[in-house]
């Protein structure tokens, strides 16, 4: 693991996701003061050993500090409301903020601009990944912000998931999250498509899948996917509502930007179709029951022991820069082209 040049670590908000990432901190060896509006969802971490502290504030002399909350006014409200991170003595404030939340990019551009005003960084680094993912070390990052600050942060998102890419300035990290998550649609629906063809055709959704999984063509998303599509269990890691938000947004931003998105304009169709048929607070897989509708199918549980590729992975044992840790601060990486679009979405595949 690499050495990390500062042990002690602040962390704001620690629902499930921010419980579990504080987890593999301590794992690794950080002293972890950690603070959530609620203080007993924060209570049961003390027990893995960390702080929990009464005030957000108490936070503020850590050299980093992560920030893990729901909505783009929490994270408003976490770092410069009145109760903040920055509400306590005006000398106290973190060298940097890691921000891991899904937020607007207004927002994400008010909250730099506070911290800077008290000398903090402020990076955007939204998590790719749902829980699952989480517990096996597996969660990727974009990463936008000073280059520094990012270079600084890397080896703590190194004990956090799989892989930080530093993809630009300022709030960039949030378009990035923005065109994953259209991604994951389109890849989904394509996946439903080629699984109803070779089932009517006569081969078992586990069969192909497995196929697939072994193949060129297969991926972490595939794998971690296709329990439920052979077993049909929907429960929500991104439901179909959340999906379609993020698609009328990326959508707006390549209007935004005059690029045209085909595909991407289809699958909103599809998305909409999933909300309209009531599977709205479902999982997006369920993009494989209308693919089922409209090739005369009716899908039944195949009932059968699906591995799904994300065999939990420990902390402690974080990678080594062997394994690829990607974040790049070259001058190359930053490029004024990139540019900014509306509020992203507030969850992950």
């Amino acid at each position: 693991m690499t050495d990390l040049p500062q042990s002690q670590v602040g962390w704001l908000g620690t629902g499930r996701m921010g419980s579990m990432l504080v987890r593999r901190l301590l794992a690794a060896g950080l002293d972890v003061s950690v603070y959530n509006r609620t203080k007993a969802k924060a209570g049961p971490l003390a027990a893995d050993g960390a702080k929990v502290v009464d005030r957000a504030a108490d936070l503020a002399r850590a050299r980093v500090v992560f920030v893990m909350v729901g909505t783009s006014q929490n994270l408003m409200d976490a770092l410069l409301g009145p109760d903040g991170l920055l509400a306590g003595d005006e000398d106290a404030a973190p060298a940097i903020v890691i921000d891991l939340s899904t937020v607007s990019v207004e927002a994400s551009a008010a909250v730099r601009a506070g911290l800077a005003a008290r000398g903090t960084q402020f990076l955007a680094a939204p998590v790719m990944g749902n829980p699952r993912v989480a517990a096996a070390g597996k969660l990727t990052f974009a990463v936008s912000g000073d280059p520094a600050a990012a270079a600084e942060a890397r080896p703590y998102l190194d004990i956090l998931g799989a892989g930080a890419s530093y993809v630009g300035p300022g709030e960039v990290a949030r378009t990035v999250k923005l065109c994953h998550n259209l991604l994951l649609g389109v890849v989904m629906q394509s996946l439903s498509e080629v699984t109803m063809l070779a089932q009517k055709a006569g081969v078992s959704r586990q069969a192909f899948l497995a196929c697939i999984n072994d193949s060129v063509m297969g991926s972490m998303f595939t794998r971690y996917k296709s329990p439920a599509l052979v077993n049909l269990d929907f429960h929500a890691t991104f439901t179909s509502e959340l999906l379609r938000k993020d698609f009328d947004l990326g959508l707006a931003a390549a209007r935004e930007h005059e690029v045209p998105m085909p595909v991407a304009a289809l699958v909103h169709q599809i998305v909409q179709g999933l909300v309209g048929n009531g599977y709205g607070q479902q999982d997006f897989a369920t993009m494989i029951q209308l693919q089922a509708r409209a090739s005369g199918v009716e899908l039944v549980s195949e009932d059968v022991d699906v591995p799904d590729g994300l065999e939990p992975a420990s902390a402690a044992g974080a990678r080594s820069d062997s394994t690829g840790s990607n974040i790049n601060v070259s001058d190359s990486a930053v490029s004024d082209t990139a540019g900014s679009v509306n509020p992203a979405s507030s969850s992950t595949a």
